[in-house]
């Protein structure tokens, strides 16, 4: 009898020692936080693989859909990395929020976010945070600070160097259309603020019109068609993305005004239909690249499944397009091979 009662106790033994051991390997997806303590600095188990959620603001912006060719391709550098179909809000902030707390509740690892609006995904970002997840916000701003990294330019300096290329463009003052974004967009804002704060130099350049165009090229085009048969006498557009330009240049064209102007956009994508390879035809006098931040948000999303950390606020460098270097940022920018 007490041999059967010792062999029952070893074998209770080893049975709670495997539990145990079992125990201590058990990960629960998102348990990274915003810290990132899952990785094996942290002193934490790794695991073979990590889930990424990236929810989008609009896939329709020709800059988003390379946001996201792009970070599909660096997430791709890191093999236990995996990312989820991207969401595509299409410029509803109803929609992104549900997108936002479906990835939540499918604990994801890491959850990226390029907001529509600044407000309404604020909440949103902040149950993620709640939730224990790390979050990178990409490109525009929400109302907290709770996220493990925000990864942008700079669009009030990038707003600025588009009113710097007016004044050149301007020397003797002219009449100045702008298109804009949705306005509640914090992008639009600031790239708004930006370009009043340059032009102020040059007391005899006035903005004479300025519309809500929604980032999109059909809309742009359509409200300087209105401009123009106002027969309003304008010297420059100023639209706050490329899209815009070209729909304004478009406009112009079909009326064949488009030599009476000059057009400055913002984005310098690398795409046949883009920023840089519209001032190359001479369609544009000029844009600025406006980072995708995508390698960057990669390289974040890594890190922090890792346990590593990662810089709070990434500013990232906003560069001018000329005539003179267009040539070579479209091939430094390319991701059409890669």
């Amino acid at each position: 009898m007490r041999s059967k009662v010792l062999a029952f106790g070893v074998a209770a033994a080893l049975a709670m020692a495997v539990a145990a051991g079992c125990a201590s390997t058990t990960e629960t997806p998102g348990s990274g936080a915003t810290g990132g303590a899952s990785g094996s600095e942290s002193g934490a188990p790794t695991k073979s693989e990590y889930v990424v959620g990236y929810s989008q603001s609009n896939n329709a912006e020709p800059y988003r859909a390379q946001l996201n060719i792009q970070l599909e391709h660096f997430i791709k550098q890191y093999p236990d990395l995996k990312l989820l179909p991207i969401t595509d809000a299409q410029q509803d902030s109803g929609k992104q929020v549900a997108h936002v707390q479906n990835f939540i509740q499918q604990k994801v690892d890491v959850l990226i976010v390029s907001p529509n609006e600044a407000a309404p995904l604020t909440a949103a970002v902040q149950q993620a945070c709640d939730a224990k997840i790390p979050v990178i916000v990409l490109d525009r701003t929400v109302n907290t600070d709770c996220y493990s990294s925000f990864i942008g330019g700079d669009n009030v300096a990038a707003g600025r160097k588009a009113g710097e290329l007016a004044v050149q463009l301007l020397p003797s003052g002219g009449n100045v259309v702008e298109l804009q974004g949705i306005l509640s967009n914090q992008p639009q804002i600031d790239r708004d603020k930006g370009f009043r704060e340059a032009i102020a130099a040059n007391p005899k350049i006035k903005i004479i019109q300025q519309r809500e165009a929604k980032w999109l090229k059909e809309e742009a085009t359509t409200v300087m068609n209105q401009w123009l048969a106002q027969n309003l006498k304008i010297d420059l557009v100023y639209a706050e993305n490329d899209p815009m330009a070209l729909g304004a240049y478009l406009a112009a064209a079909g009326r064949g005004q488009e030599k009476a102007m000059k057009f400055i956009g913002t984005d310098g994508l690398a795409i046949p239909d883009g920023g840089i390879r519209a001032v190359q035809q001479g369609q544009l006098a000029g844009t600025f690249i406006y980072p995708t931040g995508a390698e960057e948000a990669a390289k974040a999303a890594n890190a922090l499944v890792h346990g590593e950390t990662v810089e709070k606020d990434q500013t990232l460098e906003i560069e001018g397009v000329t005539p003179e270097n267009a040539a070579d940022l479209y091939a430094k920018f390319d991701f059409s091979n890669k």
